[in-house]
């Protein structure tokens, strides 16, 4: 019987875990905890929360705890059951051993029983080691689910950025609205033309941020443009999966984005206050590159200041000594606002263009049947070998590491396959996704030249003027490339003339 004036703590815990998930609340277990004290007349000089797993070592209250009971602040816990004091040999172990030293002499559970004696301390070890054995099973059948979730093509992770997790069909799906600016992010770095942190600054300006609403690190522009869940596969346990969820993107775009982070490497970009222009435009002097440079203005006597951004030349020529003067960039927008509008699509002209351009497409449709048998021919010897791979490394008649590297080529050439035979289903509309781009953006060019964003005006001159363009006197000009040039020297009063489709001349097979 429990003495009055003997000292318990009250310890009680609960985790996030699976392993929890039907123990009481925290609140419940203080509760009951009290009410079993009062009847049971047992003095509880502290009261302990934790919340924290018990599976491994190192709880800072339970830890806490026991380092005061070895100071003989108390002699006696109190708790829910075993397993919210220890769920590991070692906790488990300590607890057995003070209550052998007398250190702790009782441990009172309002679901079990327990007594300082041989049989008590016989069936505390059972108790601990009952725990011990349901975490276990429990983490071994969530581990054995994981991999079958991975045989089936599930990534057993929550989807990345772009894809969606569907509760109701427990499927990963696109993101409607993330996934196509996700992709319009690898067809951008893929030109070659941008950096890390630019990418990173479309997203952001596309409302794609970090969860602290930050832009993100260009270490994480890199895990995204690397991850190969994009084109249909995943990466788990050291190995490449072939996934069920639809691919965002083409391996084709992938290849060509990865070739790209492979040549840029690590180098080393220095940051400043936006320039939007820096990068579009040469000297028309002495071909060197245009820069900005930023310069504040003070007014005397007041605190009132204003920022200026001038574009220059770098005068980096070794053989010309260039004095061309520095232009504002209010008024180098304006005149580049100006050369894009030259090169804008009327609206009329671009609905005209579209139908005739679905006429196309209808009037150019063609059987490959027998290439794509061929290839799904290929495709069938490809799924038996990896079939015959799986059953070798099952059979142990190879080595887990030639396995994984064997699988890894396989998958490559299943998925090229599998892309080539897409692409030679719509082989005859190659030119279609193209041209409608260029419509897209021809028209879209006369609302980006009117608008204030000066990081797309950049985005847009490129497409039409690559890097023709020429600073001279704070004059810019250039020439447009094809086919945006067309659109320059063509008269905006000319009338719409059907000249019998825009499908390029089809060769033979």
């Amino acid at each position: 019987m429990t003495t009055p004036t003997q000292p318990f703590f009250l310890y009680a815990r609960k985790s996030t875990d699976v392993e929890d998930k039907q123990v009481l609340s925290i609140e419940a277990q203080l509760i009951e905890l009290r009410e079993y004290a009062a009847r049971e007349h047992i003095s509880i000089i502290d009261e302990l929360v934790e919340k924290q797993s018990a599976k491994i070592p190192g709880r800072p209250v339970f830890n806490g705890m026991i380092d005061r009971i070895e100071k003989g602040e108390a002699n006696g816990i109190v708790s829910w059951h075993p397993d919210r004091l220890a769920r590991n040999s070692v906790d488990g172990g300590k607890l057995i051993y003070l209550v052998d030293t007398e250190k702790i002499k009782a441990l009172k559970f309002p679901t079990f029983w327990f007594e300082p004696s041989p049989q008590g301390k016989f069936m505390l070890q059972i108790a601990f080691g009952q725990s011990k054995y349901y975490v276990d099973s429990l983490s071994e059948n969530t581990k054995r689910g994981l991999r079958q979730k991975v045989r089936n093509g599930i990534f057993p992770a929550p989807a990345p950025m772009g894809y969606l997790n569907d509760v109701r069909t427990k499927t990963i799906v696109i993101n409607p609205q993330k996934g196509p600016i996700l992709k319009a992010a690898f067809q951008l770095y893929a030109k070659g033309h941008s950096r890390l942190e630019d990418i990173a600054h479309f997203l952001a300006s596309k409302g794609l941020v970090s969860r602290k609403n930050n832009q993100f690190h260009k270490d994480r522009i890199t895990f995204f443009l690397s991850n190969p869940f994009y084109i249909g596969l995943f990466r788990y346990g050291g190995e490449i999966h072939e996934g069920k969820h639809e691919p965002l993107i083409a391996k084709k775009l992938f290849t060509k984005v990865q070739e790209v982070l492979k040549a840029r490497g690590k180098t080393v970009v220095k940051t400043a206050t936006p320039k939007a222009f820096t990068g579009l435009l040469r000297c028309g002097i002495c071909s060197m590159m245009i820069t900005a440079e930023i310069q504040e203005k003070f007014y005397k006597g007041t605190n009132r200041h204003v920022v200026y951004t001038y574009y220059h030349c770098t005068r980096k020529s070794k053989t010309i000594v260039c004095r061309d003067i520095p232009i504002r960039e209010e008024e180098l927008d304006q005149q580049l606002s100006r050369l894009l509008l030259a090169v804008s699509l009327p609206s009329d002209w671009a609905e005209n263009m579209k139908k005739q351009m679905k006429k196309d497409a209808m009037e150019s449709a063609q059987s490959v049947a027998p290439i794509v048998a061929g290839k799904q021919q290929e495709l069938s010897k490809l799924s038996m070998k990896l079939q015959h791979l799986l059953d070798s490394y099952l059979d142990q008649d190879i080595d887990k590491e030639t396995y994984r590297k064997k699988k890894q080529e396989l998958m490559v050439k299943k998925q090229t396959l599998e892309e080539s035979i897409v692409t030679l289903q719509q082989s005859q509309n190659v030119w279609l996704e193209p041209l409608k781009t260029w419509i897209s953006d021809a028209s879209t060019v006369a609302s980006v030249a009117r608008g204030k964003d000066l990081t797309q005006k950049k985005e847009y001159l490129k497409k039409a003027f690559g890097l023709n363009l020429r600073l001279t006197h704070q004059k810019a000009r250039g020439s447009a490339l094809e086919p945006w040039a067309a659109l320059r020297a063509a008269p905006t009063s000319r009338n719409w003339v059907d000249d019998g489709g825009f499908e390029p001349p089809t060769p033979s097979t």
